[in-house]
Formats: structure tokens, sequence, C-alpha cells
């Protein structure tokens, strides 16, 4: 029989749910056809002072007489901006608000004849007295660690060795961003057997996270968040860059309100705009679970931008949502110390395409169902207070990557450390049984790893499932049976945050590189690189005495990242050409003389 606080605990949890779905349905209720979302949701204890008011789910135009009044800052103008991928519009103010005071909002929406009056109310944080301390990636260097070539002397990634690579892994290039370890920090593309096809580091000092493929206005692009890690803090302020098949800039995506993007979750939607992850320090009272009166948060905010604008369509707050007391994480004893009580590190859209979507908690153990309206918790995947029933095998702790499959199944990354739970990590298939309100085990992996933080697992195409293991250097690909097809690793102490496999077709804006060392006599050596190209069969060496009389002198297989040719021609001039599938010249490059 569970304790008083426990059986208040799940009553408690329970009546929580049922009134996220009354408040729900009377939202919509009251909507009409379409319902509209108001950021900062009403309720909100800590929105930025640099808010926005947002009204998602009614064209611009539909938005009339916005109301905005501040208990400290009186009444607020400012101008409506509509947005690009979504009905709805930001109100931006003309000046802030002031810390600690009270906002109340309100427009009406709606078509003439149909109009309903939209309101919020929120507080504003108050700043924590709390100096952020700039964190720096390790580089290490060592023979035989990381990687060096001729024709692109400034790239230093590390080495990755592949030590298993079945027939039946999966197709496609492997995306991972190597950092804290040997070799720069950046984003790298490998093909399938390991070989480096491109490689980007980012400015000395910044980190790079969560390097992928998705999809942007039905084309594919790479993404990944770049920017810096403070110490002790576990959460980045930085940007998520996209860019498209040719390696050119298609957006840089911050993140609105006053905050910086944090490095944990960039998930471009369908319509063209992104959910990301931010983070906040505020000040707040803690003794409720032990902590100072005067302490400090660490809050995790979950927002959706407009991809075009850089306008924030819906801002949700874990502070106000979540109770503290929920939290398995340490409570500092003094006002020194941020209290990361939530610590958001995935966002994954419902797959039934309600709107809806699920986050994952690292420090309350759990998954929280959002309401994309409300902002309400409509309930929660394990944790202190499920609200299911969790099957042998389900439960997490210090989990990441909560993702929802298309068989609405979820996937899980399950740490089970730092502090130490488990004796390894796993990979988690599981299913909610909602008629009966349960949780089951459908599939476990585990490669005797135990990760204390970071960690992916992607489901392919094809059924195998693609793993990173986040702290630990290590990749892993799994048939559905649990049998390793793929792994491969790269230099300790280094780490990935995640890693991934796509499939991946590139021409770079830029043209290939060459560089020629001269032997003994007429001896010389081509060097023929093209940084991010994927799909060259060959390269083909022209030479000549003028730049002007250059032919083939010969044609030799693409080897890898860079291909060595010897030459013995005595030739004075030399060029390249990246040959592809069919022979045909795809780029040449520059002339150089030996």
């Amino acid at each position: 029989m569970g304790s008083r606080a426990g059986r208040l605990g799940r009553i408690g949890g329970c009546l929580g749910l049922l009134c996220a779905l009354v408040l729900l349905c009377s939202a919509s209720a009251a909507a009409g056809a379409s319902a509209v979302s108001v950021s900062p949701l009403n309720g909100t204890p800590d929105a930025s002072p640099f808010t926005q008011i947002s009204f998602l789910g009614v064209p611009a135009n539909q938005i009339s007489r916005v109301s905005v009044n501040g208990s400290r800052t009186g009444r607020h103008s400012g101008r409506l901006s509509g947005y690009v991928s979504a009905p709805g519009a930001s109100f931006l103010l003309s000046h802030p608000f002031t810390q600690g005071e009270t906002v109340t909002a309100s427009a009406v929406v709606g078509a003439k004849g149909h109009t309903q009056t939209v309101r919020t109310r929120f507080t504003v944080e108050r700043f924590a007295n709390y100096r952020v301390t700039a964190g720096k990636p390790l580089q290490l260097k060592g023979h035989g660690m990381e990687q060096s070539f001729q024709t692109q002397p400034q790239l230093k990634p590390p080495v990755v060795s592949v030590t298993a690579n079945n027939p039946a892994a999966a197709p496609g290039d492997i995306f991972l961003t190597p950092t804290n370890g040997y070799g720069q920090t950046g984003t790298m593309i490998l093909d399938q057997l390991g070989r480096l096809v491109w490689f980007h580091p980012v400015p000395k000092g910044d980190d790079a996270t969560d390097f992928q493929v998705q999809s942007y206005l039905g084309r594919p692009v790479l993404v990944w968040w770049e920017g810096l890690v403070p110490l002790r803090v576990g959460f980045g302020f930085g940007r998520n860059e996209i860019v498209d098949t040719a390696y050119k800039k298609v957006a840089t995506v911050n993140a609105g309100n006053g905050y910086q993007a944090d490095l944990h979750d960039f998930q471009i939607t369908p319509r063209g705009s992104a959910y990301l992850t931010a983070y906040s320090l505020v000040s707040a009272d803690l003794s409720s679970v032990g902590g100072p009166r005067d302490g400090i948060l660490q809050d995790s905010i979950m927002q959706e931008v407009d991809i075009p604008t850089g306008l924030v369509m819906f801002e949700w707050h874990a502070y106000g949502h979540v109770a503290l007391e929920n939290s398995f994480a340490h409570v500092p004893p003094r006002n020194d110390e941020p209290f990361d009580f939530f610590h958001i590190n995935s966002i994954s859209a419902d797959p039934w395409g309600d709107g809806n979507f699920i986050v994952s908690s690292r420090n309350t153990w759990a998954a929280y169902e959002i309401n994309h309206v409300s902002g309400a918790i409509l309930w929660r995947l394990g944790g202190r207070h499920t609200s299911f029933k969790m099957g042998p095998g389900t439960g997490t702790a210090w989990q990441h990557d909560v993702r929802w499959q298309p068989d609405r199944t979820l996937t899980i990354f399950d740490n089970g450390a730092v502090p130490k739970v488990h004796s390894e990590s796993r990979i988690i298939r599981e299913r909610i049984d909602w008629a009966h309100r349960k949780v089951t085990l459908v599939s476990r992996y585990v490669d005797h790893l135990l990760a204390g933080s970071q960690g992916n697992a992607q489901v392919l195409p094809n059924g195998n499932s693609f793993v990173g293991w986040g702290e630990e250097p290590f990749l892993t690909e799994f048939s559905p049976a649990g049998q390793i097809l793929f792994s491969a690793r790269f230099p300790s102490p280094g780490q990935s945050y995640r890693a991934f496999r796509f499939p991946w077709s590139a021409t770079p804006a830029s043209r290939p590189a060459i560089v020629v060392k001269p032997g003994a006599g007429a001896a010389a050596t081509v060097y023929a690189s093209w940084n991010g190209a994927t799909d060259i069969s060959a390269w083909r060496v022209l030479a000549g005495t003028t730049p002007a009389t250059l032919t083939t002198v010969a044609e030799v297989p693409y080897s890898g990242f860079e291909t060595a040719v010897p030459d013995s021609t005595g030739a004075a001039n030399f060029a390249v050409q990246a040959l592809g599938a069919s022979g045909e010249v795809r780029a040449t490059s520059a002339v150089v003389a030996r």
C-alpha cells in the first residue's frame, strides 16, 4: 500500500488530467471552428520582459482591439506582425515590461459576425543574480587521433573507426557532431564505410549539436545548433542553422522573446515553422523542495518560431506547469547555484496530426503530452505522477530523445545515469494501451554502455535503429531483433550529442580543391577533394604546359575524402574534375601550377 502522499499525488495527477481535458473542451467550444492560442500562456509565472504577445490560429487581419496592460508599466502600445507559416500574428510591444509585474492581454479575434475575445494573464520573470561563465570545449591533439588533408589543411576532424558493418545495415550517410575530445568541434558527415564526406568546423570556443537532415518547404536541408555551452548549467546559448544541398545558408533561426536558442532540439514542422528549446535563469522560492527562498530556478522553455519572420508563435514554460517536487535533481542548499528541476531535451509532434506534442524532461524522469492551444499537460509518461500503469521495463531515469513513431509507439534513449540508476543505457520502445491506461515494453536494445548524458535513437525506414550514445563516443545500428549491424567509434573522451543515418545527396557551391606536391624529377602527386560532395565515382587529372592546353593524363576511382594521384608527366599546370556515376563531369577545380 502506497503512502498517503503518494496516493494524493496520483489523485492529483488524475484530477489535473481531467481538468486539462475539460479546459480543452471548453476552449474548443468557445473558439468554434478554430481555437486561438495566446502566448505567454495564461498563468505563466516567468515570462520574459521582452516578450511578444502571440496569437496563433486566426489570420492576422482577423485580430483587432489588442489591449496589453502591465501592473507597473501600464498600457502598452505596439504593432501586429503576421506569420508566414500559419494563421496568426505577434503584437510587438513598443517597450518592455518590468520584472515581477503582472500583465493582462486581450484581443478580439475571428471573422465578422463570429468574433470572440481571447485573454491571457501572466507574471514577468525576476532575473536571477547569477553570473554565467562561458565553457570551452576540450580540443585535444594526438598522433593518429585526428585526420589531416593536403587540400584542406584547415580541417582536423577526429578519426572515426568502423568496427562492424553488416550488409543488412541501412543505406545512408552518418551525421554526428564530435566535440570535447580529439580534433576540431563541428558538423560531420561520413559515408557508409566511415569515410569523411563533409566537415564544417565551428568557431573556436563554440559547440555544435543535433546535426541532421530535415525537410523545409518540401526540400531536404541540413540543420544543426551552434553556440556556447556555459559551465555548470547544462544548456546552450546559440542559434539553429539551416543549409541546402549546396551547403548554402537558407536561414538562421533564433529563439525569440529575449531568449537564446538552446542546444537540445530543433524540429522543422511541415508548415515551415520550427520547434526549439530555450532556458532561462529566474529568481524563485525553492523552499518547498528544501532550497532557499531566494533561489535560482533553471526553467525549460519550448517555442514554436515562424522561420521566415523569426516571430514566436507559441511558447510553453515547464515552470508553472510541473511542480518542483516532481524533480529528481539535486536541490542547491544555497542561492548561488541554479536548480535545474526539469531539463527539457526533446520535442516530438503527435503522429495523428492534432497539433499536440510530447516533451521529454530529463530531471523528472518523465515525458509530458502538451496541448498546442492551452499549454495544459494532458498526461504524463513515467516520473513521480505517471498517468499510466508502467509495465515491466518501461520506467526511465534521466532519459533523452522521446519520439513518437508512425505506428504510435514511443522510442526513448534511457540513459540511466548520472547519478547511476541502471547498469547500462537502453534504447526502448513503448506502447500506450489507451483503453486500459497502461504502458508496455515493445523492444529493448543495449550495447553495454552507460551514457551519463545526451544520446538518441533513430528508427530507420527499414526498421533498423541507429543510436548515438551521447557522452560515450560510439555509434550503433541495431536490427529489429536487436542484432548489431553497424558500429563505429571515435577517440575517447570525445562525444556527439546525437548521431543519425540519412540518405544525402549534395553538390557543394564551392569548387573541388587541388594541391600538387612536386617529387623528384618529373614526379609529382596530385591531391583532390571536394568537401561535402556525394556520389563521386572517380577523379580525372588534367595537365599541360599552360592553363589553356590541359588534357587528361589520369583517371582514378574515388578513394575517400581526399584522393592522391601520382603523376610523371612533368607538366607545369594541373586541374582535377570530379566525375559522377556515369562518368559525367560534375565540377572542375581551379588550375594550379606545379
